[in-house]
């Protein structure tokens, strides 16, 4: 059986339309692989989670006694360091936990170093 002569520019502008179509999709329209959304809402999620727990290490430097102390250290040490200290305060360690939050330290750094 003979196909039609219009058949074959068809077909190959329907695939070239197709991969033009996936190209500029996922280039320019948004669009994501299922894996690349599964680390996108992860990376928020953790987000969420440590703009949620702020707030306790904040209210926690703000109890602490040697308060003074602490912002001092924070103030001269180096900005890779200044986490380490105030998860050794106690700060990051939110109640019900025994291990320090590396990333609620590195939020409440943040917060607490725009105030001094």
């Amino acid at each position: 059986m003979k196909s039609p002569e219009w058949l074959k520019p068809a077909i190959f502008g329907g695939v070239v339309g197709a991969v033009a179509l996936a190209i500029v999709g996922f280039a320019w329209g948004g669009w994501v692989t299922g894996g690349s959304s599964e680390r996108i809402a992860a990376i928020h999620a953790e987000m969420e989670v440590v703009a949620a727990l702020l707030p306790i290490c904040i209210q926690q430097s703000e109890q602490d006694p040697q308060v003074v102390d602490t912002l001092a250290k924070l103030k001269s040490a180096g900005r890779f360091q200044r986490g380490d200290l105030l998860m050794e305060a106690g700060w990051a360690t939110i109640p019900g936990t025994t291990e320090p939050n590396r990333a609620v330290a590195n939020a409440c750094v943040d917060q607490l170093s725009a105030q001094f």
